[in-house]
């Protein structure tokens, strides 16, 4: 099997029907949950500001479940998980993994680390995500040191 082209840079991994699901489902009860706070004639402000309240902490946490990606440019990578962001130049990733079972991309760094990409993960679109991890493969050895590369 011959070795994908590389992407052009700037590109942007990112989970599209995760995140569309994520921000969906999150909208959705966010207005639910709101809509039934103010038509239960029966609760009180504070019981109405508590439902709210309950609605947007749902929907923040629903709201950083959907922020990953992987972003490449010229001088590296940028992963972006859930709560931490870190930037990498291309010659500190040695290894893109996506192993069966995995459930995210780890990233083997020059440093001896492993470092979870979430941005890339088989969840709903394997194929995408096998396609991605391939192209930030290819693009981690076309930029980076070459040192114990393999596919």
């Amino acid at each position: 099997m011959s070795q994908p082209a590389a992407p052009a840079l700037p590109v942007t991994f990112r989970p599209g029907r995760t995140r569309a699901v994520l921000l969906t489902v999150g909208i959705t009860m966010f207005v639910v949950i709101t809509a039934v706070a103010l038509m239960l004639e029966r609760l009180g402000p504070g019981e109405r500001v508590s439902f709210v309240f309950t609605a947007a902490l749902f929907l923040g946490v629903l709201v950083l479940l959907s922020r990953p990606k992987v972003v490449a440019d010229d001088e590296g990578v940028t992963v972006v998980n859930i709560t931490r962001t870190r930037r990498l130049a291309w010659a500190e990733i040695l290894k893109v993994n996506l192993r069966p079972g995995d459930a995210w991309v780890f990233l083997d760094l020059s440093d001896g680390t492993s470092l979870p990409a979430l941005g890339i993960q088989p969840g709903i679109a394997r194929e995408a995500a096998i396609r991605d991890a391939r192209a930030l493969r290819v693009l981690a050895e076309t930029h980076g040191t070459g040192a114990e590369r393999t596919a």
